[in-house]
C-alpha cells in the first residue's frame, strides 16, 4: 500500500466507509489497515460491521456509522416481509440495536428480504409485494419500539435486482427494489427510529432520476451509500453517475449523517478511495 498523503476536507459532508469492500479480493486490508487508510483521509467511520470490530475502530479514534444486522450468511436474503423468517431476524437485530446503543453506534441496516417464500429456492413460490410490505411494516414497528428506547436508528435498505453478475453487485429475487416501495414502507412505520437507506448506486441501475428521488425521499432518508455503476467499482470517469451535484443535493435537503463510500476495487484501493472522497467532497 502506497503512503498515504492527508486530505484538505470542506468538512460539510461526512465521509464513512464499508469495510467489506476494502476486505473480499485484492489486499484484503484487515480492519487495523482500514482505519488507518479512512483516519489519514479524513474518513470518520468505518461501517457496516459488528461489535467485534467497533473496539478497534473507536481505538483508531472513529466511529462505526452504521452496524451489520447480525443475521449470518446473505443477511440480505432472509428479511423482514417473510414470516419464515422475521422472528430470527427481530430477535438478532434486536440483539444489535442493544450492542449499538452500548457502544454508541447509531444506526443499524436492515433489509426487506427476498421474494420468495423459501428465500434460496426461485421454485418455493414468490410473496407478492403487498404481503411483503406489510410483513416489513409489522416487523419494522417491534423493532421500531426498542430502537425508539435505545436511540439507535434502523434502516432499511433499497437493494437492485438487475446485475446478476456478482453476489455483490446485484441481488435477483430481492423484494425492496423499487426506492418508492421502500420509502413507503418506511413512511408506513412512521417511527423517527426506522429509516430508508438510500444506496445510490442502486437507484441508478433500478430508478435513476437520483436527485429527484433524494429530494421525494429527503423525509425518510438515514444513511447514503455510494459507488460507481456500472458494476460497483470506483467513482471515476469510466462510470455514468454524477457525484458532485448528488452530494451537493443532499446538502441542499439538510442531510447531515454519513455517506458510506461502498465501491468495490478493480485497482490500488487507497488510490480508489481517495478519489471517492475527493468527487464526493464538495
Amino acid at each position: 500500500m502506497n503512503e498515504t498523503k492527508p486530505l484538505l476536507l470542506k468538512g460539510r459532508i461526512n465521509h464513512s466507509v464499508v469495510f467489506w469492500c476494502f476486505n473480499i479480493a485484492g489486499e484484503k486490508w484487515d480492519i487495523d489497515t482500514m482505519c488507518s487508510v479512512a483516519k489519514s483521509l479524513g474518513i470518520g467511520s468505518v461501517e457496516i460491521c459488528g461489535p467485534e470490530l467497533w473496539g478497534t475502530i473507536k481505538k483508531h479514534g472513529l466511529t462505526c456509522a452504521i452496524a451489520s444486522n447480525g443475521m449470518p450468511g446473505a443477511p440480505f436474503m432472509k428479511g423482514l416481509n417473510n414470516p419464515a423468517y422475521q422472528r430470527e431476524v427481530i430477535s438478532v437485530t434486536s440483539h444489535m440495536i442493544d450492542d449499538c446503543a452500548a457502544a454508541n453506534v447509531p444506526s443499524v441496516i436492515a433489509f426487506t428480504g427476498y421474494k420468495w417464500k423459501n428465500a434460496e429456492d426461485p421454485t418455493s413460490g414468490e410473496i407478492s409485494l403487498e404481503e411483503g410490505a406489510d410483513t416489513c411494516v409489522e416487523g419494522l414497528k417491534q423493532l421500531a419500539l426498542l430502537a425508539e428506547k435505545r436511540g439507535v436508528t434502523v434502516c432499511l435498505e433499497h437493494l437492485n435486482t438487475r446485475d446478476g453478475s456478482h453476489p455483490m453487485k446485484g441481488h435477483p429475487g430481492y423484494q425492496g427494489d423499487d426506492i418508492d416501495y421502500v420509502a413507503n414502507i418506511v413512511r408506513r412505520v412512521g417511527s423517527p427510529r426506522v429509516k430508508l437507506l438510500f444506496d445510490i448506486y442502486h437507484v441508478q441501475v433500478m430508478n435513476g432520476d437520483v436527485l429527484r428521488r433524494l429530494e421525494e425521499c429527503k423525509d425518510v432518508i438515514g444513511h447514503i451509500h455510494t459507488a460507481g455503476n456500472p458494476g460497483r467499482a470506483e467513482l471515476d470517469d469510466s462510470q455514468e453517475i454524477n457525484f458532485p451535484p448528488i452530494m451537493r443535493k443532499l446538502i441542499e435537503i439538510g442531510y447531515k449523517g454519513y455517506v458510506g463510500h461502498e465501491f468495490i476495487p478493480t485497482r490500488d484501493p487507497l488510490a480508489g478511495l481517495r478519489q471517492a472522497v475527493e468527487r464526493c467532497d464538495v
